[in-house]
């Protein structure tokens, strides 16, 4: 009975984190489509740590549960979260979640990296994946949760 009541609250969870990363990093913002860039290398696959690498991040895990670890990542390119899952379900379950949040986010095979579009599209220039836009919430100004840059807003987004 219990691991059916833990297994009945994993997709809240999921959505809360879906979320809080979406609403951090992106203030609503919605992104054209930009799937037309060229040289796309192969999708990466690994790790959190190994994906965060290759990009050059030291990641700041905010979330290392059996489900998902997701990490506060910032790069010369700009911040973001990188998110890895345990199985591609559990992936399109986050994805279908933080849509509705709206956002740019690079996909790949077990992993997401969301953030403003132009760091997600610099980023898929070294981690390959496909580029998705949430909706669009079309009339914010950036000014919600994680709409600035201020370095205290990147330090706790991802942790409620």
């Amino acid at each position: 009975m219990s691991t059916q009541r833990a297994r009945s609250t994993a997709p809240k969870a999921l959505a809360a984190l879906a979320l809080t990363a979406v609403t951090a990093l992106t203030g609503c913002a919605g992104g054209g489509d930009t799937d037309d860039a060229p040289d796309v290398p192969k999708t990466a696959t690994g790790s959190l740590e190994q994906l965060a690498k290759q990009v050059g991040c030291e990641p700041n895990i905010q979330t290392d549960a059996e489900e998902l670890r997701q990490a506060n990542c910032t790069t010369g390119d700009g911040r973001y979260i990188l998110t890895t899952f345990a199985t591609d379900r559990g992936q399109r379950e986050w994805i279908n979640e933080a849509n509705d949040y709206g956002g740019t986010y690079l996909v790949g095979r077990k992993w997401v990296a969301v953030g403003d579009e132009e760091v997600v599209t610099a980023l898929r220039d070294r981690l390959g994946g496909d580029l998705e836009s949430g909706a669009s919430h079309g009339g914010h100004s950036g000014s919600g949760a994680g709409g600035g840059k201020d370095e205290d807003e990147a330090e706790h987004s991802g942790r409620h």
